[in-house]
């Protein structure tokens, strides 16, 4: 199996969000979510702990409406407007200071955001995620980071799909993309704990911050 991490990793936290916890919300989903968000927790410390770079996504469309386009074409209703409370971070997934948070309109964390100068200004070389829809946001983000030449990981038991069925699929699509991608939260754990190659630098030539 190839190397956990090869190079710079960035820990990428995508679309933790409070409706996750909402089982009648308008996006539908698989059980277990709150169980994912704890092994996203314990990555996301883990990251902290050893200075490895965290980029928080979160999707949020306009009361208008106008930035949707064709989103509402298929099973999911309006979801994730701004100043919705479900559209919030959940507050263990939040961003620190030193830390980054990027805005998507679209599923792709690559499409129409500065997350590609982002990763670029921190010379990363591999991408481990985690979140929520693994068919739809988290999918749609691997394989661009895949096309953009990342080394990708995802934390199989910390993402969770539109259903178990569609979960399951798009989870060996992505190992079909880039052999040894799916791994557990417990793994990366182990990798982050180990890690010690470059770390994010400091934000005002202060000691990185870590949240307990």
């Amino acid at each position: 199996m190839s190397d956990l991490i090869v190079g710079q990793p960035v820990f990428l936290s995508i679309d933790n969000q409070v409706a996750g916890y909402n089982e009648n919300y308008a996006v539908p989903q698989m059980g277990g979510y709150a169980e994912r968000v704890e092994n996203s927790v314990a990555m996301l410390m883990a990251a902290r702990e050893a200075g490895i770079p965290v980029i928080f996504l979160q999707e949020r469309h306009s009361r208008t409406l106008a930035d949707f386009g064709r989103e509402l074409d298929g099973a999911e209703d309006v979801h994730c407007v701004e100043d919705d409370p479900d559209t919030e971070l959940v507050p263990a997934m939040t961003p620190l200071p030193d830390e980054y948070h990027v805005i998507k309109r679209r599923y792709s964390a690559f499409f129409g955001t500065d997350l590609e100068i982002l990763l670029k200004g921190l010379r990363a070389k591999t991408l481990i995620l985690c979140g929520a829809l693994t068919d739809v946001c988290v999918h749609y983000t691997f394989v661009d980071a895949h096309q953009h030449d990342y080394r990708v990981r995802v934390a199989a038991d910390s993402v969770g799909g539109s259903s178990q069925a569609a979960h399951d699929a798009s989870l060996a699509a992505m190992e079909y993309l880039q052999t040894g991608a799916l791994r557990s939260a417990e793994e990366i754990v182990a990798a982050f704990r180990a890690y010690d190659g470059p770390h994010r630098p400091p934000v005002g030539g202060a000691a990185p911050s870590v949240r307990v």
